[in-house]
């Protein structure tokens, strides 16, 4: 890695200089970068002074070309490129179609927009009256002509499949090449762009699925599924079909109850032949070429993974490993170009992206992540497993500091518990987290522990959630504790839990489940009330969807109310401090989560600390808001749960990067 421009030195008690919030506030600079079918220009996805951009560079000099303002932080969903010159993105909102009146739920809406870059020119895809998805893209045209868009003309009317233009003519030349049928609410179109696969709900309960061999070819209804039986379910999990045969891939779960990779007969409805599988961890993608080749599949264990069938990128994966040293390195390889675009980093190192072209055996660093932090000053982090008190192993993670606790402390560390969202199907990784690295740099030990119901570990484990939210789940952080107190690292009496969204509910429900155990919670964006929460989701999810949620909650469970763990309904038990924060544009876990908590500690004499940031999302759309919730935390914990080593510096004003590029600047 390059030098750093900030120089941070070890302190006499071997505690590493404090590294200042504003250098941690960053991961939102740079979250998506893709190069262009032609290998000749990288689009990097941002956010500056709370707008979404998009900045153009070319990749052999890395030089600014251009850059599209999207518009509001949290409008953009995600972006690709459509042929060398084209970017689609999509949007949320409706401002380009009429559709915004039927939100009588308060739904919201996507958008489809295409930048042309010869032309400058920014265009909605899609209709002046549509439904609440406008950019369900089944195929992209490698040249960047076209589109096929399935898209409902109404909210309620099942989906027409489009063939759209990209070049600015609008709808008056968009083709439908597949018109609705009754119930099919999914589409799907094989690598050549025929829509070969279809899918209907019928009755709430079965999935039934219809197929073609080709254009010419009639519908045939191939298979019909329980939507209970999961096994069922999941065998239609396909990730690709082949133009030309009837065959592709799909996820199929195995005996074990994990997802492997098998090659599908979508005519029969069956599957074949393992492609790849992995002893104890789901797969949970593969890559694909433009003419339906293998390329990689992907899967996690302590972090994200990728085996390579194609032998070249196997063996260019095995080299920069070499070369770029400690750490993991991710490819992104782009069909049509040898160029790529390349990662590397670690749990203790942020790391930085490269543009790597192997002809030339030339590897051109592109930008640090945190040109602000020194990887060098951070904590190492270990995978750790315990067992919980019915039994079921757990995996997690523990970050020690790297100083040494005073001698009256006994050389232990006061902890941060910190759960993941979610809950159910995510999971935390061995991979770089701010907030982890700024907790341990002010001498607090962190414990991430993937409680049940999180992902990757299996069917099995992720249904031991259900309808364990505030019970089972909650047990394992408990338990997650005390296995770091009997492994001697950390002090029972300084403990406190930190989260955000599902981790910030389980950090207000910690100290008033058991108070006796935390000393503080702090919530970012938590839910504090299930029953209002799921009334929301209702709004954002489909039927069939919400219904799964409400199950996943409940489980099979006959009497449950859900006021029983929410931790608004049950304030009045509250005796530990409490730093609640939200953001009031927040559309996963409203505002009024927030407002509830707090009216109600109100209610009940229970003086609490609150952080409101204003047009704020779920996430943080920029370094500064970012950096008010590290200010907030760090001085509420410092407060309520004190570490050993020397106090911060009263002001910091770093910044700099000492010449590498900045994108978050642009």
């Amino acid at each position: 890695m390059p030098a750093q421009s900030t120089e941070f030195v070890q302190l006499d008690d071997g505690w590493p200089e404090l590294i200042p919030t504003s250098a941690f506030a960053s991961r939102t600079a740079l979250r998506s970068a893709k190069l262009s079918p032609d290998g000749a220009h990288l689009a990097v996805q941002t956010t500056v002074k709370g707008r979404a951009k998009i900045a153009i560079f070319d990749a052999e000099t890395r030089d600014l070309v251009e850059t599209l303002d999207v518009g509001r932080g949290d409008w953009m969903n995600w972006f690709r490129w459509a042929g060398p010159n084209r970017i689609l993105y999509s949007i949320d909102g409706n401002g380009f179609s009429t559709s915004r009146r039927y939100l009588m739920t308060g739904q919201w809406t996507t958008s489809l927009m295409v930048y042309d870059r010869p032309s400058k020119a920014t265009h909605f895809i899609g209709f002046k009256e549509q439904g609440f998805e406008g950019d369900d893209v089944l195929y992209t045209d490698p040249a960047g002509e076209y589109v096929i868009l399935s898209l409902s003309l109404k909210v309620g009317l099942d989906p027409d499949v489009y063939r759209y233009p990209l070049d600015g003519s609008g709808a008056n030349k968009a083709v439908r090449v597949q018109k609705r049928r009754k119930g099919i609410d999914e589409w799907w179109a094989d690598n050549k762009g025929v829509v070969r696969i279809g899918m209907r709900w019928q009755n709430h309960s079965k999935l039934a699925f219809f197929y073609r061999g080709s254009a010419e070819e009639d519908w045939i209804e191939v298979a019909k599924v329980n939507k209970h039986e999961r096994d069922e379910v999941d065998n239609w999990d396909f990730l690709s079909i082949r133009a030309g045969t009837d065959t592709g891939y799909a996820l199929v779960r195995d005996e074990t109850g994990r997802k492997v990779l098998r090659e599908f007969d979508y005519r029969t409805g069956t599957s074949g032949a393992i492609v790849y599988s992995h002893p104890s961890r789901d797969i949970r993608g593969v890559q694909v070429d433009s003419e339906g080749v293998l390329i990689a599949a992907t899967y996690e264990d302590d972090a994200p993974r990728t085996h390579w069938f194609d032998p070249d990128l196997k063996n260019t994966q095995s080299q920069l490993e070499a070369a770029l040293g400690a750490g993991r390195v991710r490819l992104s390889p782009v069909a049509g170009t040898e160029r790529m675009i390349v990662r590397h980093g670690d749990a203790n190192d942020p790391g930085a992206m490269y543009i790597f072209t192997p002809s030339q055996r030339n590897l051109d660093l592109f930008s640090e992540y945190r040109p602000d932090v020194d990887f060098q000053q951070l904590a190492d982090v270990r995978v750790i497993t315990y067992t919980a008190r019915d039994g079921t192993p757990i995996e997690g993670y523990l970050t020690l500091p790297k100083g040494k606790p005073k001698p009256e402390s006994n050389g232990k560390y006061p902890l941060i518990l910190l759960p993941h969202g979610g809950p159910y199907g995510i999971r935390d990784s061995l991979i770089y987290n701010d907030e982890v690295q700024l907790l341990a740099n002010r001498g607090y030990a962190v414990l991430q522990p993937n409680f049940r119901g999180s992902g990757g570990y299996g069917e099995a484990f992720e249904e031991l959630g259900n309808g364990q939210i505030g019970r089972k789940m909650q047990d394992d952080l408990d338990d997650a504790m005390d296995w770091a107190v009997a492994e001697g690292h950390v002090d029972p009496g300084r403990v406190c839990v930190v989260g955000g969204s599902y981790g910030g509910f389980a950090a207000l429900w910690a100290v008033i489940r058991n108070p006796e155990r935390y000393r503080c919670a702090a919530s970012w964006a938590g839910v504090t009330d299930f029953d209002e929460q799921l009334k929301h989701d209702r709004d954002y999810f489909t039927r069939r969807a919400g219904r799964r949620w409400r199950k996943r909650v409940e489980g099979e469970q006959t009497i449950l109310d859900l006021d029983d763990f929410s931790p608004a309904k049950q304030v009045a038990r509250l005796t530990r401090p409490v730093l609640l924060a939200h953001g009031t544009s927040d559309r996963v876990v409203p505002f009024a989560q927030f407002t509830a908590f707090k009216d109600a500690a109100e209610e009940h004499g229970k003086p609490i600390e609150t952080l409101v940031i204003r047009r704020e999302g779920h996430g943080f759309s920029s370094k500064s808001n970012e950096r008010r919730w590290y200010d907030a935390l760090e001085a509420f914990l410092a407060d309520h749960n004190p570490t050993d080593r020397p106090p911060p510096p009263e002001k910091d004003e770093t910044d700099g990067s000492g010449g590498i590029k900045r994108v978050d600047e642009l």
